[in-house]
Formats: C-alpha cells, sequence, structure tokens
C-alpha cells in the first residue's frame, strides 16, 4: 500500500487569484494531498480575510501569515515544499528563484515574468537547483481546448500553415486592467505578456512549435484620458469609489459595494496604498487596448493575432489553415471582474450538477473538396475558464492522470509563451520585427 506524502504549501501574494489555490487545499478531495501552511503578503488585512474565509466557510484553524519581508524566514520556519506565487508580475521572478535556491518547488501562476533578463535569471536558477517550476497555463485544461489540441495532432487540416486568432475582451472585463496595477507596464508587461501569455501558449502547444520574428503594433486607444477627451467625454476623478460625479459612469468600480473587494483592496489600502479602482480614463496607463502581431514559427507557419480589450462581447475566434483544410474555433466567455463577489461565489466543480452550461464554444471543420463538419465539443457545466480551472487544480495538488497532451508546462513553457509578448512589446517600441533570439535565454 502506497503512503501519500502531504505537501506543505505557502502562498505569495494573497489577491484574488491567489484564492482558486488556497481553497482548494481547505478541501477534503485535497487535504491528504497537500496542506497551506502559511501565507506572505505585503497586506496584514488581505491574510486576515482568507484566514476568516478558511474558518467560517471551512471550520479551518488560521495559517501564519508573513509579511514580504520575512519569504524566506516563512520558508524555514514552516517546512514549505513548494510555494504557489500569485503575486503582482513584476515580482514573480524575486519569489520564484529564492524559493528555488531555499529547496522549494514552484508552482507559478502566468506569466512566468515580465523581461527576457528576469526570464533568463529564473532558467538559470532552475538549471542550478535541479528544483521544479511549473506555470499553471490553465487555458490547456480547459476540455474544448484540448479537444482542438486532439484533432489539430490527428491531421484533420494536414500540416498547419498559419493561424488567425483574434481575443476580445469587453468592457468589464478588460476594463478592469486598466483599473488596477496591470494598468503600469512595469508591473505587468502589458496585456502582451500579462494577458497574451495564455494565448500564446496555447499556440506554442496546440502546433507543437516556438515562436521565431514577431512583428507588432498598437497602442493606448479606447482607454485614458486623452481617448476621452478626444470623444468629449470627461472623467474627472482618480478613482471611483464613494465619488459622486462617478455614480453614472459604467465603467466605474465602487469597492465599497462589493463584500469581497472591499475586504481584499478598499479595507487594506491603509497598509499598501493600492487603489484597486483607478478611473480608466485617467491619467497614468502605460499599457495598451489595441494590438496586431504578426508570428512566424520556427516550423513554416505564421500567426495574424490582435488583442481589443473594449469589446462588447468576450472570447475568441480562431481559424487554423492546413494543408488539408481549415479548422473554425469560436468561443463566448463568461466575463468577471476579476476578485468580485460575483466572480468567487460563481458557481464551481463541486456544484456541478445544478449549473447550467455557462459558455458557448463551437468548433467547424472545413476539409478541401468536403463538406463542412461540425466537431462536438465536451459538455461543461463548471465555470472557470471554461471548466479547466477544476481540471487544473486536480493536477496540480494530486496529479495522478496520464498526460497525454501534454498539459503540464515547466519553466520553458512558461519561458517561450511569454518571449512572444516580450518580443511584441520590443517590436512596438522600436518599430521593426524581434527576432527570438535576440531575447531568449542562453539553451532555451
Amino acid at each position: 500500500m502506497s503512503i501519500i506524502k502531504q505537501k506543505r504549501y505557502a502562498i505569495v501574494g494573497v489577491g484574488s487569484r491567489s484564492r482558486i489555490y488556497w481553497e482548494a487545499l481547505c478541501q477534503k478531495e485535497f487535504q491528504p494531498y497537500g496542506t497551506l501552511v502559511a501565507f506572505c503578503d505585503v497586506s496584514k488585512k488581505r491574510m486576515e480575510y482568507a484566514n476568516s474565509i478558511r474558518k467560517e466557510s471551512y471550520n479551518l484553524a488560521p495559517v501564519p501569515c508573513y509579511s514580504d519581508e520575512k519569504f524566506l524566514e516563512m520558508i524555514q520556519k514552516e517546512k514549505v515544499d513548494t510555494v504557489i506565487v500569485t503575486s503582482i508580475d513584476r515580482t514573480h521572478h524575486k519569489y520564484i528563484i529564492q524559493a528555488l535556491e531555499s529547496g522549494c518547488d514552484v508552482v507559478t501562476e502566468k506569466p512566468l515574468t515580465t523581461t527576457a533578463d528576469r526570464c533568463d535569471a529564473i532558467l538559470r536558477t532552475v538549471e542550478r537547483t535541479g528544483k521544479s517550476l511549473r506555470v499553471t497555463f490553465n487555458y490547456r485544461y480547459a476540455p474544448r481546448n484540448q479537444r482542438v489540441k486532439e484533432l489539430l495532432s490527428q491531421g484533420v487540416i494536414g500540416n498547419i500553415l498559419s493561424v488567425h486568432f483574434e481575443w476580445l475582451l469587453d468592457t468589464r472585463h478588460g476594463a478592469d486592467y486598466f483599473r488596477r496595477w496591470h494598468r503600469d507596464k512595469r508591473n505587468s508587461g502589458g496585456l502582451m505578456v500579462h494577458k497574451a501569455t495564455h494565448h500564446f501558449d496555447l499556440v506554442n502547444w496546440w502546433l507543437n512549435t516556438h515562436p521565431d520574428t514577431v512583428f507588432a503594433s498598437g497602442g493606448l486607444k479606447f482607454y485614458g484620458k486623452e481617448n476621452a477627451e478626444l470623444r468629449g467625454e470627461r472623467y474627472p476623478y482618480t478613482r471611483t469609489t464613494g465619488i459622486p460625479e462617478a455614480s453614472n459612469d459604467p465603467f466605474a468600480l465602487d469597492l465599497a459595494k462589493d463584500p469581497n473587494l472591499k475586504r481584499l483592496y478598499l479595507d487594506a489600502e491603509s497598509e499598501d496604498g493600492y487603489l484597486r479602482d483607478q478611473n480608466v480614463f485617467g491619467d497614468g496607463i502605460s499599457i495598451e487596448d489595441d494590438i496586431a502581431v504578426l508570428v512566424n514559427y520556427e516550423n513554416g507557419a505564421t500567426m495574424s493575432y490582435h488583442l481589443t480589450a473594449y469589446s462588447p462581447w468576450e472570447g475568441f475566434r480562431i481559424a487554423f489553415n492546413g494543408t488539408r483544410g481549415r479548422l473554425e474555433y469560436e468561443v463566448v466567455e463568461t466575463s468577471y471582474v476579476s476578485g468580485s463577489e460575483r466572480d468567487v461565489n460563481r458557481p464551481d466543480v463541486r456544484e456541478a450538477k445544478e449549473i447550467e452550461i455557462l459558455e458557448e464554444a463551437s468548433v467547424i471543420l472545413r476539409p478541401h473538396w468536403g463538406k463542412p463538419q461540425r466537431i462536438a465539443l465536451p459538455e461543461v457545466r463548471a465555470s472557470g475558464h471554461g471548466g479547466a480551472d477544476a481540471i487544473l487544480l486536480r493536477d496540480v495538488f494530486i496529479g495522478d492522470r496520464e498526460d497525454p497532451l501534454g498539459l503540464r508546462a515547466d519553466h520553458k513553457a512558461g519561458a517561450w509563451s511569454i518571449l512572444t509578448g516580450i518580443a511584441a512589446n520590443k517590436s512596438m517600441e522600436e518599430k521593426r520585427p524581434i527576432r527570438i533570439k535576440e531575447i531568449a535565454p542562453v539553451g532555451l
């Protein structure tokens, strides 16, 4: 009889995305495999709030809370096996490297990091320490995305020659990146790194290849003060919580009216000064909201990619063109505001039988000289990135299933995904195509 070793996990960065990990470790399904032993964050209030949910919802004792300055002390004192990194993007490299050097394995949210230099430092540390670094690309785990991977791997359209990929963020979800810390490119790498790393990873994975050359063009065209003024609109406030002038602004977010956002961010402002509800039509935005990208891949395929962050609907359209036909894939996604009460309390896999299908998806195969065929997709009755989060969590914390499609992404997959976005940023800045070999870490 095999004995299960219960791993000891610590989470650094206790914002909205961390919740799926620490709440999973509260559930009986995962408790034999892992236990949460500590939180680490710049905000004591956020950690206390997470502990209060553990107590009220799961009747679990609070775990110790450590400030970010005591990250290494936490690892040693709590005998941490694995660190889960869900902090602000620009700090990922710091915690990943320190955790690896302390003898821990690491699970990190995407993106792996935000710059090529930091990526190089991370990969060198993995090589030097021999520890495991995993990037949680939940989009790989969505059953519908797995089905597309199967179809392409089966050669239903032959060799893939080109991809057209349009990603739409709506004025609820898309706008949220222009309220939060993401609006400063130094924090997030912009949407090309923070958001599009999902999409660039999918294409790398679907096509079994890596980017070679990237050319991008884009800018801040809808959000921001100047764009609003050009349209004759005025939004004369820095933030929107409790501001009477913002009461009729459909883009405004009032943290005081959302219990979860209030506890996570509004109540913690005195500790870290972070404003979660900044005006999307204010000053200080340094990221783009409309970007077009051309990518040449090592296997000869090309991709035209476009991200729009102010669309009236949310989702994506992808067309794969091959030597035997075309595969068209369209998904209408559920929009959300990260960390809102509606988001964190939406039904999950534990209530799957009572959930109606939340999102629409279709795949159409158009073979040469044949009739179009609508491909059946797995029915998803769980929320969280098309049902992906629940599957991802099981794989991260239990990992007892075979992985024939290569869903598990290591540090190299994490690096390849961000290099497309980093090259796109460099291309926009320098107005020229960027060869990936100019920025890629040695030995990748």
